[in-house]
């Protein structure tokens, strides 16, 4: 009963900085994680009806869609409008430099003591593959990680909407990292910068187009800081891209793989392994990482 009340007392701030007392949250349903506390602006807005979002229709708040079971610690408490919105980090992402997470108080379950990780299974190699194919014709979403996107969005946030919009109003897409999250259950690192050094190497420095493709097996990964293709076999090539301005701002599309890899390589050289430092701008690695789970 007191460490119920202590709770109680702890979360009844309007701005709570938990420093010393340790409170943790686990996501109960698939939940947007944003870089920014304000969820009724980028949600709804002003008018209940609208998303905010750039030129190309990207929601640049989003970092990623948390899926059920993922564990955190909260850091602060925050009120935004009528909403709760806890400062949150969390193991399984790792967001860029100064960027703080924030997660809707709706989509958690807080307690004191700390959750375990969430539970990972890998799928096999085909079921992968067949869902990556099934995944073909989703819109392009920045950060998200969800074919079929957050439901509650629209309950939540949106008075009402046209039935056509509800898609991309509840982030119902994937971008080049998250079609390969949400088809391996969330084993895969989520954005690019770990795919990059994910796995093992393949060795390509220095080779040609024609050279690097009989070295390459499924699942593979044709990676840099920014983007992921991901090789389904000797012919094919599965990626989601962003084409602005273009029905559903691009999404994922199959490349014959020769050709995307040329494409590729107009502009970007081989390497063996992506450089620490991250700082190349011409360059991409091949790395495998599915016979290695």
């Amino acid at each position: 009963m007191i460490r119920i009340l202590v709770f109680i007392i702890i979360m009844a701030c309007s701005q709570t900085s938990y420093g010393q007392n340790r409170v943790f949250g686990v996501v109960k349903q698939a939940a947007p994680v944003l870089n920014s506390p304000a969820f009724e602006s980028v949600f709804g807005g002003k008018d209940h009806l609208s998303i905010k979002s750039d030129r190309c229709g990207q929601v640049r708040e989003l970092e990623y869609i948390a899926l059920p079971g993922t564990a955190f610690r909260v850091l602060e408490e925050l009120k935004r409008g009528t909403a709760t919105i806890y400062r949150i980090e969390t193991d399984e992402y790792r967001a860029t430099a100064g960027t703080s997470l924030y997660l809707d108080s709706r989509f958690v379950q807080l307690q004191f003591e700390e959750p375990p990780p969430r539970k990972l299974f890998l799928p096999d190699r085909e079921k992968i593959i067949t869902a990556l194919r099934k995944s073909l014709g989703s819109s392009y979403v920045w950060g998200g990680n969800l074919q079929n996107g957050v439901p509650e969005l629209a309950e939540w946030f949106y008075g009402s909407f046209r039935p056509g919009e509800r898609d991309r109003l509840t982030l119902a897409g994937l971008d080049c990292s998250g079609l390969l999250y949400q088809t391996t259950a969330g084993w895969t690192p989520r954005n690019t910068s770990r795919l990059a050094a994910y796995g093992r190497g393949v060795a390509v420095a220095g080779k040609k187009a024609d050279e690097i493709i009989p070295l390459l097996e499924p699942l593979d990964l044709i990676v840099w800081n920014g983007h992921v293709v991901i090789v389904l076999d000797q012919h094919t090539a599965i990626e989601s891209r962003l084409n602005c301005g273009k029905p559903h701002n691009g999404g994922v599309v199959t490349t014959p793989l020769p050709q995307r890899l040329r494409e590729i390589m107009r502009t970007r050289r081989p390497l063996d392994a992506w450089p620490e430092n991250g700082k190349v701008k011409d360059a991409f690695v091949i790395r495998r990482w599915y016979d290695l789970q």
